[in-house]
């Protein structure tokens, strides 16, 4: 008689690991010393990294920038990609690493998106107040 189990449990397998996410925030801090400090393109000034994802394997970081009102995120784009050669080259030295992560520059929809619906929350609050003023 022969019994066959079911390994395929949840909880059980190769658990998550925290590096990646420790290297991300380590890019992020960097890049955004990097932008306050020390890049002179006047198309980056007030350009902000809000976060980065990196992959499993470390070889990739996904980079997700924000700018200030009123400027242009497509220059800010232009020159994130210009500057990616001298972010890596100072993360390369900075981190530590056996490789040092390719990276990828989004504009980061999201916290736009937050804003927005932000200012519609406040929009809806300020029109409660003035209905229950009047």
């Amino acid at each position: 008689m022969s019994m066959e189990f079911d390994f395929k449990l949840p909880g059980l397998g190769k658990p998550e690991s925290s590096r990646p996410k420790r290297v991300a925030e380590a890019v992020k801090n960097e890049l955004n010393m990097l932008l306050l400090q020390r890049v002179g393109d006047p198309t980056l000034s007030g350009t902000l990294v809000s976060r980065v994802a990196v992959t499993p394997d470390l070889k990739l970081a996904k980079v997700y920038f924000t700018v200030p009102s009123g400027k242009g995120r497509g220059a800010a784009q232009k020159g994130m990609n210009r500057a990616k050669g001298f972010f890596r080259s100072h993360l390369a030295k900075i981190l530590n690493l056996r490789y040092t992560p390719d990276l990828a520059f989004y504009f980061d929809e999201l916290s736009e998106e937050a804003a927005r619906i932000d200012t519609l929350f406040r929009e809806i609050e300020q029109e409660r107040k003035d209905d229950e003023q009047a």
